[in-house]
């Protein structure tokens, strides 16, 4: 198989793929986001809670 002959299956297989509306791309963002601001303050309360344990325990 030669570089050309590679480059025309892989345009023939991209035509066949079935690509997202932009509906759905911006809601795929969207619970993306939400998930990564939900673990993010769940990150830094943990953060805080357990700082607050070692400096309690270790004077």
């Amino acid at each position: 198989m030669n570089l050309i002959q590679y480059f025309r299956d892989a345009r023939a297989e991209l035509s066949r793929v079935t690509w997202p509306t932009r509906q759905q791309v911006l809601e795929g963002t969207q619970a993306v986001l939400i998930f990564v601001v939900a673990l993010t303050l769940i990150v830094f309360i943990m953060d805080r809670v357990f700082g607050l344990a070692v400096r309690a325990l270790l004077p």
